[in-house]
């Protein structure tokens, strides 16, 4: 790989849906700034593409992504580390309003995971190794995993991961709630792409209705919560897809949705 070669791989292997691909593989996909910086401005441009609908985060055979790539970091102060505005590329990934599924193979460690808990579906091989190690450096996640991974997996299990930096396998993860399905190694990426090209032919404001609710209700009181859901509920009765749906069902036809994001 030399230095003009892209960090970061871009695939429309289907109408709707778009496939990122890390790029690193010398280093395992290892998360360095410019391959922040690339993610950051793909989920952005993608986000606002109104022929995306749905976007597949993807690695290598060996590794989705290995963690932070320590070099950068060895002798960084705390300076430099607030001047890289990790929480704004991060933000890029998480404010996207539309579906994301990370297809994770091999290792998902430190920002890796964190990265792949960025999603909202998490398809795994079955080889796949899941892990927190940061704290075996003398350092603490700062990608969100004290906070997702406590939501995704609760307390107890989360402080085991993060105190003790042990990495787990894919059906470990799966049954603690961090991952959606696990399926064989070789069928990662046919299966998300499956998921993703279901989710593109469904409608789309329903779709983000539901992801906003979920993730905003994370951060609310119950009832709350509850009235943003009824909110976006009441909402979808205005469109079209709605109709669509409803007729659809009762004539005992597939529904046929609006193929233009919101």
């Amino acid at each position: 790989m030399t230095m003009t070669d892209p960090v970061l791989l871009e695939d429309r292997p289907c109408d709707g849906v778009v496939v990122v691909r890390l790029h690193r593989p010398a280093l395992l996909n290892a998360l360095n700034l410019v391959l922040r910086q690339a993610l950051a401005d793909a989920f952005t441009r993608l986000e606002a593409d109104p022929a995306v609908r749905v976007i597949v985060l993807a690695g290598g055979e060996r590794a989705f992504c290995a963690g932070a790539d320590l070099h950068e970091y060895v002798e960084a102060t705390p300076v430099e580390i607030i001047d890289r505005q990790m929480d704004r590329l991060w933000g890029a990934i998480s404010r996207c309003r539309k579906p994301v599924i990370a297809a994770v193979r091999g290792h998902a460690l430190g920002g890796g995971c964190e990265l792949a808990m960025h999603a909202d579906l998490i398809v795994a091989g079955d080889t796949a190794r899941f892990g927190q190690p940061e704290v075996l450096i003398g350092l603490m996640p700062g990608g969100g995993a004290t906070q997702r991974l406590t939501r995704a997996v609760g307390k107890f299990r989360a402080m085991r991961i993060l105190l003790a930096g042990a990495p787990f396998q894919a059906a470990e993860a799966l049954a603690m709630g961090l991952a959606s399905e696990v399926v064989a190694d070789a069928e990662v990426e046919p299966r998300a792409l499956a998921l993703a090209a279901q989710l593109a032919a469904g409608p789309q404001q329903a779709l983000q209705f539901i992801k906003e609710a979920v993730i905003e209700g994370m951060n609310l009181p119950l009832e709350q919560g509850l009235q943003f859901e009824r909110k976006s509920f009441q909402l979808l009765f205005a469109t079209a897809d709605k109709v669509e749906g409803i007729r659809a069902r009762l004539d005992k036809r597939a529904a046929r949705f609006e193929r233009d994001a919101p």
